[in-house]
Formats: structure tokens, sequence, C-alpha cells
């Protein structure tokens, strides 16, 4: 016998061996089956994707609109008002009165200001001089020919008052000079620029109350004997006239007669240049210079007094 003959192995436990895997053929299957699996690396991913997701900071507009445009537009709007509204706050803080600018509407205070001109003005409070009459805030064009007061091409301070009794809209004209209640200031004054021959043929001669004569500086009469207003009480007046800024005052005409609906009428006076007044009515105080959306233009008479 040979040593290579021997106990045969049963045909089944041969064909059982031929056919059960290896340890080679595990593995494989094993790696496969790695293969075939989940990912560790794409579970990773997923799950940061989920996250990310889940924690979008974008704000409503970003999932509405889905673009970038949207956003710039709101931003820069934002920013716009942000900086009228921030620039508004320093012009009153500085001013202490609002609103700090005012439209000349009519040519009553020409040449010195124009209509359409924007105004700043303070309160009477800020910045006064010291030839200011007793705490007024306020130089008269008297005084400001003894102390050398000039101010928009003329001696003496430019205001902005609103008598309670005239329903029209401010007025912005020149103090002339102060009267007392019951002074017959007729003497005192520019006799170019009044009516009559003595005090008793001048309206509001004697004065009913003390305050400023006031005159545009277009106009041939003051502001007292045209009708337009009393003497001028300090606590009548809205502002006093700082910087003058030219043109800027069209935007600010235009907007509010559209936004208001005013409508331009032509009227005529014997010392106007320009007359504002409600719509719908016609006429008015000849000469006044009035600072809000009220206006009607009027041709200027051809011969004018004199600039004071």
């Amino acid at each position: 016998m040979s040593a290579d003959d021997g106990p045969r192995p049963s045909d089944r436990e041969a064909d059982h061996d031929a056919e059960g895997p290896g340890p080679a053929g595990l593995a494989d299957r094993a790696a496969d089956h790695d293969a075939e699996g989940p990912d560790p690396a794409g579970l990773a991913d997923r799950a940061a994707d989920q996250d990310t997701e889940r924690s979008d900071p974008a704000g409503p507009l970003d999932r509405v609109a889905g673009n970038e445009g949207l956003r710039l537009v709101v931003r820069e709007t934002a920013l716009s008002v942000g900086a009228v509204v921030a620039i508004g706050l320093l012009l009153f803080a500085i001013s202490g009165v609002w609103p700090p600018m005012v439209a000349v509407e009519s040519g009553s205070m020409e040449p010195h200001m124009q209509k359409g001109d924007l105004v700043f003005i303070t309160d009477t409070s800020r910045f006064a001089p010291d030839a200011a009459h007793e705490g007024t805030g306020v130089v008269t064009r008297e005084t400001g020919r003894e102390v050398g007061y000039w101010k928009f091409g003329a001696h003496g301070s430019v205001i902005v008052y609103d008598e309670p009794a005239d329903a029209g809209p401010p007025v912005i004209h020149r103090a002339q000079f102060w009267v007392e209640e019951g002074e017959n200031w007729y003497d005192r004054a520019n006799p170019d620029y009044v009516t009559g021959s003595d005090c008793g043929e001048v309206p509001n001669c004697p004065a009913p109350n003390a305050g400023f004569v006031t005159k545009g500086d277009h106009n041939g009469a003051y502001d007292q004997v045209n009708g337009i207003s009393k003497p001028v009480k300090p606590e009548w007046i809205v502002g006093v006239a700082r910087v003058r800024i030219p043109y800027l005052g069209w935007v600010r005409l235009g907007v509010s007669g559209t936004v208001l609906g005013t409508t331009t009428h032509t009227a005529t006076g014997p010392t106007a240049a320009a007359v504002t007044v409600d719509t719908p009515t016609v006429g008015g105080p000849p000469g006044v210079d009035r600072t809000t959306p009220r206006r009607v233009s009027t041709p200027s008479p051809a011969a004018q007094a004199p600039t004071p």
C-alpha cells in the first residue's frame, strides 16, 4: 500500500468541502457587504445637510424672494430713510424748532430772498446777538443800523411769524422797529412806507399792542399799514432766519402742491410781488411772503417803492 493509499473521504464530504466558502471567500463577501452598506462619511454629510437646513438663518424675504436683489433694495431704502431721519433730528437739535426749514413762496423779500429758496430758521433763543431787543432774540432794522448788524442784504433780523388771528400760513419778513402799546409811531416810520398825514390815518397807529413793526424788503408799506398783521408780539415769532439755500424750496413747494392739491390763481395788489392765499380764495393782504404751501402768483407793479 502506498502512502497515497488510505481511507478516502466520502463523496458527500468532498462535495461539502468543494461548495463551502473558504476563508478568502468569506472575507470577499464581507468586503462586498461593507461596500454595499451605508458609508459613514456619507451619513456624516447627510446629517450636516439636515442640520444646515434646520438652522438656516435666512429671513422671510429671502425665503419668499429667493434672491439678493430684493434684500439689497430693502437695505438701501432703510439706510436712506435712517439718514434722512438722522439729519432731521440733527437740524432740530441745532434750531430748536420744527420744521427747521421753510420754503419761500413769493417775492416780497426780493432781492435778498427769492421764491423757491429754502431757509433754515432757529428758535429766537438760539444764537441771539447782543443787540437783540430785550431778550427777544430779534435785532430790529433800526438798531441794526446803529450797531452794524447785517443779515440777508440789509440791517436787522428776518423773522418768521404767525399771527393767531390770521388764518393764513406764517410770514417771513424783516423786523423794522419795536413799538410799545399805545405808542404813536408815525414819526419813527419811514414816510415812504406809511399812508396818511398823521397817526390817526395809519392802521395800527397808535399801536394796539407792543411788538415789532415788520415789512417785506420788496414791499412798499409796512405789514401793519397793509393790514397783514398787528405789531408782531414775541410769542408769535416762529423762528429767526439764519441760512438761505437757493432753489431747494421748489422741491417742497412742488410736493406740497401735489399732496395738498393747491391751485395757482392770479391776483393783483398795489404793492405785491407775490401773494399766498388758501385755495379757493383769491386775493388777500398784498405783499405777503408766506412759508407754507398756499400760493398765488401776482405780477410785480410797474413802479416799486425802494427797498428800505
